[in-house]
């Protein structure tokens, strides 16, 4: 019988040799994966369930990043149960400020997901994993417990969409602008609890950190998981990392296998898109965006904190001035991609633009510090919502865009267009 990519990784981790949508069943973990907002409560319904030990401390991740380093006593309390939890268990993929990133970045770089995996996290943007073919999907804490318990969880088996695009988008377009694209297609729930399979001529050609930014978001139309084949681009990323052996080189989707949906594009001439309040699927070309003044810009988070991301916004900035009024905040997704930015020069630009380059953080992404947002003002950010109150007051507004947009409406003060910057 054929099957999808993640029907396959899912039955390799049920023991079925057989799976279909809609059936419920259990199975094993490769990775458990919590942080300072989630991770806090697994713990305590995990210790009030009467476990002293977890049952494979080499399968858990924590890491502290929503609110740290810690912005003010609640949060370091939060911090304090991970760190304390983590020593107590000898749990060794436990990430303080120092060796922390933002989780989405920080367990790609340092290997400890790839293809075919099934990975769990109690949180929603866990489906960034899919990009190097992995099954991986945002739980709940309680799903969490139960995996530091025995090392698996329940899952419904989601039928699976397939998305192909084709042609050739335009410049300054990448993972970001095709997601935002589809989101505004389909809807916030045009892929409720289904797998997202992306291919087509178009993402074969696209880099990694782009399928990071496109998988990161299926969740924001309202995705379990979204998949990208594995190919010699993802092979050569998880190769890189010594931690990490591929158990997957051939994982592919049947030709036969049985989709809900098939969606088909040529995305020929695609600008760069952007949402606007306060729906990631309210959507428009940055081209159709005229005379929208921004307040504040942020560049980072799990979905375009990367180095690749950085390196664009970088070059757009470089001798150039962030407009009087506007607040530009960059935060590199990692350790490691800060001190790149350093060594390449970028944090330097950053800098000198008059912007501020910060330690890796969720920070601002949801509205939890490092640049909340004030009654009437207005954001353009790299992030991947922008619902009501999402960056700070309900009475600001966010818009959603990559990189080079962002870094060229911080130069005008207005939501610009990457080629409007000589």
């Amino acid at each position: 019988m054929p099957y999808t990519i993640a029907e396959k990784i899912i039955m390799a981790h049920s023991g079925l040799k057989s799976v279909k949508p809609g059936e419920f069943i259990e199975v094993d973990v490769d990775l458990a994966l919590g942080n300072d907002i989630t991770a806090p409560i697994a713990i305590s319904e995990f210790k009030k369930a009467g476990f002293k030990t977890v049952f494979n401390r080499n399968i858990i991740a924590l890491v502290p990043d929503h609110f740290a380093p810690a912005k003010d006593l609640k949060s370091a309390n939060q911090c304090k149960i991970l760190a304390d939890f983590a020593n107590e268990q000898k749990i060794k993929n436990y990430f303080e400020v120092g060796r922390m990133g933002i989780e989405h970045a920080l367990l790609p770089e340092l290997g400890l997901v790839g293809p075919g995996d099934m990975i769990i996290g109690a949180d929603s943007h866990t489906c960034t994993y899919g990009a190097l073919g992995a099954y991986s999907t945002g739980v709940g804490s309680t799903d969490l417990a139960r995996a530091f318990a025995d090392g698996k969880f329940w899952m419904k088996v989601p039928a699976t969409i397939k998305f192909v695009y084709k042609g050739k988008p335009g410049k300054w377009v990448g993972g970001k602008d095709l997601i935002l694209f589809t989101i505004g297609q389909i809807g916030v729930d045009g892929a409720l609890y289904k797998v997202m399979e992306f291919s087509g001529p178009v993402i074969k050609k696209l880099a990694m950190d782009g399928r990071f930014s496109m998988s990161n978001m299926a969740i924001e139309a309202g995705g379990r998981a979204g998949i990208i084949e594995p190919d010699e681009i993802t092979l050569k990323y998880v190769q890189q990392n010594q931690k990490y052996k591929s158990k997957a080189r051939n994982l592919r989707s049947d030709p036969e296998a049985d989709y809900e949906k098939i969606y088909e594009w040529d995305v020929t001439g695609l600008e760069p898109q952007v949402a606007c309040p306060h729906l990631p699927s309210n959507v428009k070309p940055v081209g159709e965006l005229k005379d929208i003044k921004v307040d504040q810009v942020v560049i980072g988070s799990c979905t375009n904190g990367r180095i690749s991301d950085l390196r664009m916004a970088a070059k757009i900035l470089k001798g150039k001035k962030v407009a009087a009024g506007v607040k530009l905040i960059v935060i590199p997704a990692t350790q490691k991609i800060y001190l790149e930015c350093v060594d390449e020069g970028w944090a330097q630009i950053f800098v000198k633009a008059g912007g501020i380059f910060s330690t890796p953080t969720c920070g601002p992404c949801l509205g939890g510090h490092m640049g909340i947002l004030a009654e009437g003002e207005v954001a353009i950010a790299t992030t991947n919502r922008n619902f009501v109150g999402r960056m700070g007051s309900p009475k600001s507004f966010v818009y959603l865009s990559n990189p080079a947009v962002a870094a060229a409406s911080a130069i005008t003060g207005k939501i610009t267009h990457p080629e409007k910057i000589g």
